[in-house]
């Protein structure tokens, strides 16, 4: 394992300018994948949903950003079509139109455990205590895949501070809405629901991991995690739960859905690490969404100089 790690800016002959891109529907010709076999959902790509002469422009917000490496943020429309989403389903384009009904209002987030000033928020609170500010983030997902996302959101350190940790509190648990009359993939018997994700607390402090309420300016849609969901640019992005109602300072290390399916495939840290493949296909390289070549994996996503530190001394192979 390469301990000297960098962020790597990517050459800008590797960013596939918007007027290059094709239509979802001209890469699948391209790739010969109309008509033919099923994508296995590992390599599934999206592309960006370029707008060509004779077609009707979305109404969606469309501008094009950009992350500190220069690469421009992902289609709107792909952002929001192409969701894993497993409490709706497992098929991606399918979680938009399933979650389309999810009720968001009222909501509550119950910060509790071992605090000292435990308190329960309605998402009317959060929107207007703390400050939302944009953060533009690469997300990364264990499938190889990629996104460029303009997320607005405020710190998870900011609620944390709120309610002060104790002595005793070494790691955060988070938990989502447990509504299978509105969420059909939680009578999926292979998990166990409701989904449930965890952070060091160290981690959870970082200056990087915000509770996201929105992106491209908009308010979160329900197949992006409405009302509120984490990210934590860094990891994977099944770590990044979604519709979170609870947040629970714990002693030991959570419990997590994934990690409980397959421990094997799934560890509790998940850090991107091209150096550490998937048992079942390389980390090393990552199709982005809107693109056609694939590039390079960064390690910890290309935000080694904000979190490398966290792991110093630790075997990121085997805790990975």
């Amino acid at each position: 394992m390469n301990n000297n790690y960098k962020s790597v800016p990517v050459n800008s002959s590797e960013i596939t300018p918007y007027s290059q891109y094709l239509s979802r529907r001209e890469f699948l010709k391209a790739a010969g994948l109309l008509g033919g076999s099923a994508l296995l959902a590992a390599c599934a790509p999206g592309v960006a949903a370029t707008v060509l002469p004779g077609e009707e422009a979305s109404e969606s917000p469309v501008e094009v950003k950009f992350d500190e490496l220069g690469d421009p943020t992902t289609a709107y429309e792909d952002i929001t079509h192409y969701n894993n989403y497993y409490e709706f389903s497992a098929g991606k384009e399918a979680v938009a139109s399933l979650s389309k009904d999810f009720n968001t209002n009222p909501w509550t987030v119950e910060v509790y455990g071992l605090v000292k000033q435990p308190k329960t928020y309605g998402i009317e609170d959060l929107l207007g205590k703390f400050t939302q500010e944009e953060r533009i983030y690469r997300l990364r997902c264990v499938e190889a895949w990629s996104m460029v996302i303009p997320w607005t959101g405020f710190t998870l350190s900011s609620i944390l501070n709120e309610v002060e940790p104790t002595s005793d509190a070494q790691f955060v648990r988070f938990e989502t809405v447990y509504r299978p009359e509105e969420m059909q993939g939680q009578g999926n018997s292979l998990f166990t629901w409701p989904y449930q994700e965890g952070l060091r607390l160290d981690e959870a402090m970082n200056n990087l991991t915000i509770l996201a309420t929105g992106l491209y300016g908009e308010p979160l849609p329900n197949q992006n995690g409405a009302p509120i969901r984490l990210v934590v640019p860094w990891k994977y992005g099944f770590k990044s739960i979604k519709a979170i109602t609870k947040i629970e300072l714990v002693a030991e290390t959570p419990s997590t859905l994934w990690h409980t399916a397959s421990s094997r495939e799934y560890g509790f840290y998940s850090n991107v690490n091209p150096e550490r493949p998937h048992p079942r296909w390389s980390q090393a390289s990552e199709r982005r969404i809107g693109e056609l070549n694939r590039r390079p994996t960064l390690m910890f996503n290309g935000y080694a100089e904000q979190v490398a530190g966290m792991y110093a001394g630790m075997d990121l192979i085997e805790n990975y």
